[in-house]
């Protein structure tokens, strides 16, 4: 599975963006697709996941309530809506896949998830 990410930029605090991850590939159904960020000198943290088949969501809970994830099997893209935005939003985004049958299964761990996208940049600041 071949992910692309885009959407990201500069936005002012308490604005709004989406981002999209395009996938190319067979069987987008059943795959868990995550949104994880890196920012410069922390690790990597997955923000949000939506799981595969049920389209179950979860979120870190810097971002609840804020960000929203959706997917759209059909044209196989899976976005992640963000809004009030803060500074500390800013990172690299990247999107990432995992297949399994499990329906629910939505990993934190960046390790398993063996497909990623380049990333995109998201700069919150006035």
């Amino acid at each position: 599975l071949r992910l692309v990410e885009s959407g990201g930029g500069l936005v002012q605090p308490g604005g709004s963006l989406r981002l999209s991850c395009v996938a190319s590939g067979l069987g987008f159904p059943d795959y868990a697709i995550g949104w994880f960020r890196q920012a410069p000198g922390k690790e990597r943290e997955r923000v949000s996941c939506i799981s595969s088949r049920d389209g179950r969501s979860y979120y870190a809970d810097s971002v609840k309530d804020r960000f929203t994830i959706f997917r759209d099997n059909a044209g196989q893209v899976v976005n992640l809506q963000m809004n009030n935005l803060k500074p500390e939003d800013t990172a690299n985004y990247s999107c990432a896949a995992l297949r399994t049958t499990i329906s629910n299964l939505c990993p934190t761990a960046q390790s398993q998830y063996p497909y990623w996208g380049q990333g995109t940049q998201l700069t919150v600041s006035s």
